[in-house]
């Protein structure tokens, strides 16, 4: 299963893939498209009917969701996702809870024009430290600047900095593993461990990247100095994860025009 957002291709994306059994129990799907269907929806409608299914409570019963059934189905012209969120409250009575997303269907020819965005060889790739930790610090940086600098060396050394003309805050680790680069030249003359490769990015989507904490179990950065950083999800081990969700967070050019 895909799932991809790409509404501003100046702000963060996402684009990612999960195992069918790291989501679904019972699985089916029938298309005249290579049996697969690609639909467009809003997230935040999504989140209300998943909600429903996570939560312990709707405004009237409380009760313990034991099952999501998820289909596609049509109401007159309208396509829809459909939730049934079957459970039964703590007295023992059955309870179903029912749940309509509009979609919009997409053509295969539409789809075929969805991309992923180009981005050049990586500098270097780090470890990120736990976001729930990363994202205790950005939520503090977020309100003293828009914009931050992600720093990386080959030498396990990460650092986010925010300046400012009131401020100048540096955040560091010196312990996260450097992945080796795919597809590295072995002919190429290998990089000063100490350099420092710099990409500025906007604060407010660092954030939205870091409520992924919920599901990373292992992030992964990529580091384009100046262009962009890339960043890797993995839900569950990284030798078998149930999938990866890949965030592309553009650079943000500063007035130096690198």
């Amino acid at each position: 299963m895909h799932i991809i957002c790409n509404a501003d291709p100046n702000e963060v994306q996402v684009w990612s893939r999960i195992k069918v059994d790291a989501l679904f129990d019972n699985y089916r799907i029938q298309s005249n498209a290579n049996n697969e269907i690609t639909m467009a929806l809003a997230s935040e409608a999504l989140l209300g009917a998943l909600k429903s299914a996570s939560s312990s409570s709707t405004s009237s019963t409380s009760f313990d969701a034991e099952e999501v059934v998820m289909k596609l189905a049509k109401k007159g012209d309208q396509a829809l996702l459909s939730f049934e969120i079957l459970g039964q409250t703590r007295s023992g009575q059955r309870v179903r809870v029912a749940h309509d997303v509009k979609i919009e269907v997409l053509k295969p020819t539409d789809v075929e024009k969805m991309t992923e965005p180009l981005c050049p060889k990586a500098d270097l790739l780090i470890l990120l430290p736990p976001l729930q930790k990363l994202r205790t610090i950005v939520e503090r940086l977020h309100h003293m600047s828009d914009v931050m600098a992600i720093q990386a060396n080959n030498n396990k050394r990460l650092l986010l900095t925010i300046r400012t003309e009131g401020v100048n805050i540096e955040t560091e680790w010196k312990d996260c593993q450097n992945p080796a680069v795919q597809n590295e030249d072995p002919d190429d003359e290998p990089p000063d461990p100490d350099k420092l490769f710099t990409v500025l990015i906007s604060t407010k989507s660092f954030l939205k990247f870091l409520n992924s904490h919920v599901v990373s179990t292992t992030t992964i950065a990529s580091v384009c100095q100046h262009h962009c950083v890339i960043l890797y999800v993995y839900i569950g081990d990284v030798a078998d994860a149930g999938g990866v969700l890949t965030f592309y967070i553009p650079a943000i050019i500063d007035d130096e025009g690198r």
